[in-house]
Order: C-alpha cells, then structure tokens, then sequence
C-alpha cells in the first residue's frame, strides 16, 4: 500500500529529506464543516488506519517503479527502502459522534513519516464517517425497527462495500447483505430471494414452497413479483404449511412501489392479511430506493413495517457524496502552526476535545490544548491508539457499535432533527483562542512590514 499516495507528498518527503527536515511534527485530521442537514458526525475508520500504519512498506517493485520516474533522489529511494512508521496516534474511537474543527485523529511523528500517510488516512476515514454517518441517521429514522445493508450492488467497487457493510453496522444496521463482509468483520448476513427467482418457477406459490422446504430457519418471501396482495396469500398458505412442519415464516419483503403513501397503504393491508391469517409474528420487511427521509416518511404514514432494507442511498450517501475532511500540519519543533487561507484557517497546537453533558441530551465540546486542565465533569474524546507506531489499544467491532448506540440513544432531539443544521455545540478554550489571535495578529504584523519594506523598494526604483 506504500503507494497508494499522492505523487505530491512523496516530492515532499525528499525535498524535506534533502533539507534534513525530519524532526518531530503533528498533523490533525479534521472536518471543515457539516454538510446541508447533518447534525453530527460518527467517527469510523481507525482500524484500518492503524493496520496500515503498522505495516506500511515500500518493496522492491515499487522502488523501482519511483526510479522510473526520474524524480526522485538516491537518498530517498533508500530512505524509502527501511521505511517504517514510527509516530503516536491520537484519535476520537469509533463510533463516538463528533463535530466539526474537532481533531477526529492527531499524528505526532518525523516529519517525512507524518506527510507520506496523509493521503490514506483521508480517503480511508472520509469515506467511513461519511457512511457512518448517514447509516445512523438511518438507524435513527427507523426509530427501533431493524436495518440491513443492501448496498453491494451499487457501491463504488468492492472495497466500499466492504466498508459500507462495516460503517453501517458500527452505527446501528442490524446486519448486511454482503457476504464477504459477514465473514471478514463478523457481521451478521441477511438475504431473501430476488424476483427472478420466482419468476425461475411455474408460479410464484411453487416458488415459496421450494424455498420455505430448502430453508425452513430462514424463510422470507419476496411478494410483489406480479400482484403484492396475492403474493401475501401465498405466502400465508406457506405459512400455515411450514407450521404444520414445526416451523415459522419469518417475513415477507415489498420491494416495489410507485410512491411512498402506496407503500405504506400496501404495508398496511399486507400486514392485515397476515394478522387475519393468525400469523402475526410475520415481519413485514420493506426495501427499495430506501434513506432516512423515506424512512421517517413511511412511519409518518403509519406504515407496518418491522424492518428495512437499504441500498443505494445509503451505501453511496447520495444526498451528502463526500465530506470536507483535510490533514494539517498544526505543531513542529519550532512550535505551534496554522493556516490563514481564506474559508481554510486552522487551529495551532497538539489538541484534546473535552465533552460536557447534561440534562435531557444536551453536551457542548470544548477544543483545547493538550496540555489545557480539563473543564470541570468533562471526558476526554481523543485516547492514545498508537505509541512509537504499535497499537496500544483496539476496540471490539461490538464495543464501536455499543458506543454508537448509546450516543445516538443520549441525542437531544434539535441533533436528531433530519433536515436542520444546528450550530455544532464546540467552542474553543481561553488558551487556543488566544493562541490563534495571536498568531493572527502576529502574521498581520509581518505581513504589514513586508508590504511597507516592497514599498520602500518601489520608491527607491522610482
């Protein structure tokens, strides 16, 4: 993975290389700002970034590959050869919820060590808190009914679907439908039938009994595959057969509709076809072009629905595609830095958000500096993952999605709002606040000097 990277940051790691400029730096991994209505962020990603930083290496054939390129010098080429990641990682663990500004993850390593990863740590944590993020909305649509992942099929390639399957499930899915996923981070699987497989047999009440006999533990019938009322018959005839075997149909999926009051009014009328059948542990299980705002439609229209399927909008994000995440220098050893660009500014110094909660939800940030006292009865959001570039500390797949849970369980009700943007609850300490006015002030100083000493050459040229 050594060069999964951009060509810029390796032109920079040789020039710093050739400048001897490797001592000590700290980057910050943050979020600019929340995109149109999002409330909060869900931190994901971490493992992934840990595993690579511990194994990250440059071998043979893509040293040869960098040669080819003419760029770049001897030295680095052999600097590159013995790489090995030696830093400390500072970061928010996985599924806490988070803000904007807030350090999501801090490196401390050689400078060239810290530049070289910037290019994974960002694609690597944009992507998983963008889809995190979006599956908790979701999961807090769904208000308490379960949620799958049906996205694979419309991911952006296989590696997003292995990593929606695993967001997804940190921030509350009850499973995924990608099997692969299931079995590389433990995620429970879920699947029904598709439409061509009823359509593979003579009629569709043959279909549900081939498939209720070959799956007995597992069975729920797709029913909209040519008349959804009718197919909920057949399925309640299937029903009463498997019982009469000892066993229990499990649901029936709608995944079919030309509008949202349709589908819930179906909802309806399936879910009291099965009730009149007595079978009314049935879980009526909706699917298709499904997010958040559907979702929390479909409830608002009293649809019967015990659990959803959703794919595409979720897996891709589609209404928020990217997050505004960047990686800044902030500290080396010549002391604090920050930016000034215009819409770009940052936060000088190594860093801790300390959290505040209260009554009813309510919790306010407070971004300090890590040498900073905390405020009184605040937690600490940023622990040490990595010390000298080994993992310290690795949370349990379960324990990322407990923590999810219990914070989305705590929200106030303006952060669980789906089509707001509330102010983030953070502000930043006495110190860095005065730290960053000072900085600014003293920029616009020099920035003053230099504009009265190019003047005073013009005059001279005149």
């Amino acid at each position: 993975m050594g060069l999964l990277t951009d060509l810029y940051e390796l032109v920079m790691a040789d020039s710093y290389l050739r400048h001897g400029m490797n001592e000590p730096a700290t980057f910050d991994l943050f979020i600019r700002g929340l995109p149109s209505n999002r409330a909060f962020l869900v931190s994901g990603g971490l493992e992934q970034v840990l595993y690579y930083l511990e194994h990250l290496r440059f071998d043979d054939a893509q040293l040869d590959y960098l040669a080819s390129l003419g760029l770049f010098s001897d030295g680095f080429l052999n600097y590159l050869r013995g790489f090995r990641f030696t830093g400390d990682v500072w970061a928010i663990p996985e599924g806490e919820l988070f803000f904007p500004l807030e350090p999501l993850l801090e490196i401390t390593a050689p400078r060239i060590e810290a530049q070289l990863i910037e290019t994974f740590l960002l694609n690597t944590l944009n992507f998983q808190v963008m889809i995190a993020s979006k599956a908790a909305r979701v999961v807090l649509a769904a208000a308490g009914r379960g949620v799958v992942d049906f996205s694979p099929r419309r991911d952006h390639a296989a590696d997003a679907a292995m990593k929606v399957a695993r967001a997804s499930y940190i921030a509350g899915c009850t499973g995924t439908s990608n099997v692969l996923a299931g079995m590389h981070y433990g995620i429970p699987v879920y699947g029904t039938m598709a439409h061509s497989y009823v359509m593979s047999f003579a009629d569709e009440l043959s279909a549900f009994r081939a498939f209720a006999r070959d799956f007995p533990h597992n069975a729920v019938l797709l029913i909209d595959t040519y008349d959804t009322l009718q197919g909920t018959r057949n399925a309640m005839a299937v029903a009463q057969e498997m019982a009469s075997r000892g066993h229990r149909l499990r649901g029936v999926r709608i995944d079919s509709y030309e509008s949202i009051d349709e589908l819930a009014a179906l909802s309806r009328r399936v879910r009291a076809i099965c009730d009149e059948a007595g079978q009314t542990e049935v879980q009526v299980f909706l699917s298709g072009d499904l997010d958040e705002y559907r979702i929390e439609e479909l409830l608002e229209r009293r649809a019967a629905v015990g659990a959803f399927g959703v794919g595409t909008r979720m897996g891709t994000s589609e209404d928020v595609p990217n997050l505004g995440g960047v990686y800044k220098l902030v500290e080396d050893s010549s002391g604090p830095k920050i930016k000034l660009s215009t819409g770009k500014a940052t936060l000088p110094g190594r860093k801790q958000v300390w959290r505040v909660r209260g009554n009813g939800g309510a919790m306010h940030d407070t971004i300090a500096l890590r040498e900073e006292p905390p405020p009184p009865d605040a937690t600490a959001l940023l622990a040490q993952a990595m010390a000298g570039g080994r993992t310290i500390t690795q949370d349990s797949l379960e324990a990322m999605r407990g923590r999810c849970h219990d914070r989305l369980a705590g929200l106030r009700p303006a952060l669980r709002d789906l089509h707001t943007t509330p102010q983030p609850p953070v502000g930043l300490s006495d110190r860095l606040q005065d730290l960053r006015d000072q900085m600014y002030r003293t920029n616009a100083g020099q920035d003053a000097e230099k504009r009265e000493r190019a003047k005073k050459k013009t005059r001279r040229r005149l």
